[in-house]
């Protein structure tokens, strides 16, 4: 056998690296939480999941807090990216508004328990000084929302009499409940999704001809 022949029998072998690994812990985490609540669960419950001994999920993580941080702040930081991006685009409010719940549902898919955790918990954890960005996160994003929809108004591409904030919730609401019946890999994609939505809901706020 020489130095370039292959081992007989040899197999080979996925690599998990630590990086690759903590990633794993976090999305098995946000499953748990979503499923649980936050407060229900316990360190021995993920480490369960994940199959660890509960010691050995501190390796990786200080708290139960710190994960549950890190799954929120890696959601909205995507989100915004996301949201900035449409926004830098100069789009026209009606397209500005497509885009944003195309975006919103394409976050949907990328994280689903995320966004279950953030409807479920952030309203108990803005009080806590290490999720006060939720607060601010909450705050820019109801000024994104309800400033296209205002700028509709005003350049008359939705209907004068329509209620700002009223049709800012409605279309906040619906669009994030997905989270609670969206699964990845089903019939319909989050752009096809974010389609029939929009052919829904913008035909009732659009001028009509």
């Amino acid at each position: 056998m020489t130095d370039n022949d292959p081992v007989p029998n040899s197999k080979k072998t996925t690599v998990i690296t630590a990086p690759d690994r903590r990633r794993e812990l976090l999305a098995t985490a946000a499953e748990v939480f979503a499923a649980e609540g936050y407060n229900a669960t316990t360190v021995r419950r993920i480490a369960d999941e994940a199959g660890l001994l509960a010691g050995s999920l501190y390796y990786h993580f200080d708290s139960k807090e710190s994960m549950l941080d890190e799954i929120l702040s890696t959601f909205l930081d995507e989100l915004w990216a996301g949201y900035d991006a449409v926004l830098a685009a100069g789009l026209g409010p009606r397209e500005t508004i497509e885009a944003l719940v195309t975006e919103s549902f394409r976050e949907i898919d990328r994280h689903r328990p995320a966004v279950a955790i953030y409807q479920r918990e952030s309203r108990h954890l803005t009080g806590r000084p290490r999720f006060a960005y939720l607060a601010a996160s909450q705050r820019k994003f109801e000024t994104v929302w309800l400033g296209t929809l205002e700028r509709g108004v005003a350049e008359h591409v939705f209907r004068a009499d329509l209620d700002i904030r009223l049709t800012y919730r409605f279309v906040r609401d619906t669009v994030w409940v997905a989270a609670s019946w969206y699964r990845p890999g089903g019939a319909h994609s989050p752009e096809e999704i974010a389609r029939q939505y929009l052919s829904m809901v913008l035909d009732g706020i659009a001028v009509r001809a």
